[in-house]
């Protein structure tokens, strides 16, 4: 049976070689038994295709190799946000453009909102065929599932959920960064020690939040459930979660927070309190923006290489975006710790 199967040309073999020499949209329209636009809004990203539609005119699309005319990628690097609203976001656009004038492509930068599923503007970004996409923070799988299907090469960047493992990314050490931050303060002699966590669920924030814990185990503190808030990353929820912990009546004497934001939200509560950091309170932020050295006192935080993590993700775009195979699908940078002035020992 072997035999014979290699004797013969495969089915697919056949359509090929039977397939006009310049394939054509009618030609993929007549073959998959629909009309000329339901091919071109499959062609086009559009919404209005059943399912089972799409997959026949795109395996018929990928199997005659047929690109419309001018379908070509375009030399752009396209920058996907969820949000675009504070200064992490400038960072990252800076590290984008840094690599990018160097290869000499231009960068557009899109904002979606937080939501998933086939949103017009989404589709817009698939229509205009960027070389390559790099988003922030997540892609659902809807979306990385139309991307390829495009041969529009993806990566992402800063995930905050599990990706599968052939989904190439660039992030962060966190849990190291959680932990070096929460050891910062045990070993200058914090025993009451708050966390302030991001949103549950959020894989970036539950790996600084596991580390915090590692951190205190290891300098023999266990965890008390009391002193752990989930809240959102901004400066106004980080000012209510603080407040709230210096209002109880054994109050921490520091205070780690999941990023920058909260960490100033947390100066704004110990002032409404009448409280001096680091005299009273020690505070420890995540990201290192550069505005927070710029505060009284200048803020101690884990620095993220968020730019270099921006140059990385972007070079490997365009790595994909040329057809070159990536040398890996997963890169973390490491975080470090830069000590400033809002750290001290607690009062004896």
């Amino acid at each position: 049976m072997a035999d014979n199967a290699a004797a013969g040309p495969t089915d697919q073999e056949r359509e090929r070689s039977e397939a006009p020499k310049s394939v054509t949209i009618a030609y993929i329209a007549e073959t998959a038994g629909v009309s000329v636009p339901t091919v071109s809004k499959v062609l086009n990203g559009k919404s209005g295709v059943s399912a089972d539609t799409r997959a026949r005119v795109e395996e018929l699309i990928e199997r005659y190799g047929y690109r419309k005319p001018g379908s070509q990628r375009s030399k752009v690097v396209e920058l996907v946000f969820r949000e675009l609203k504070d200064m992490w976001a400038v960072e990252i656009i800076r590290g984008v453009e840094r690599v990018a004038r160097q290869h000499r492509v231009g960068v557009m930068v899109s904002e979606f909102g937080l939501h998933d599923g086939a949103a017009p503007a989404w589709e817009d970004t698939v229509s205009r065929r960027p070389n390559c996409v790099l988003s922030v923070a997540q892609l659902s799988e809807a979306e990385r599932a139309q991307l390829t299907a495009k041969g529009i090469p993806f990566v992402v960047l800063d995930p905050i959920v599990e990706l599968p493992d052939d989904v190439p990314y660039v992030g962060a050490t966190n849990w190291s960064g959680g932990r070096a931050a929460t050891r910062h303060l045990t070993e200058l002699g914090h025993r009451r020690i708050a966390m302030i966590s991001g949103p549950e669920g959020q894989l970036c924030c539950a790996a600084r939040l596991d580390g915090y814990r590692s951190a205190l185990g290891a300098a023999g503190l266990a965890v008390d459930p009391e002193l752990v808030v989930h809240t959102a990353l901004t400066r106004e929820d980080g000012c209510d979660a603080a407040r709230a912990l210096l209002a109880r009546p054994e109050r921490p004497t520091a205070i780690f927070t999941a990023n920058d934001l909260q960490a100033l939200g947390v100066y704004q509560a110990a002032r409404d309190a009448g409280l001096r950091i680091p005299d009273d309170l020690s505070v420890v932020g995540f990201d290192d923006l550069p505005v927070v050295a710029w505060v009284d006192p200048p803020l101690t935080t884990v620095h993220q290489p968020l730019t270099e993590m921006a140059v990385a993700a972007t070079e490997l775009a365009l790595t994909l975006g040329r057809g070159e195979r990536a040398p890996q699908a997963g890169l973390e940078l490491a975080t470090t710790l830069t000590v400033r002035g809002s750290t001290a020992p607690p009062k004896s």
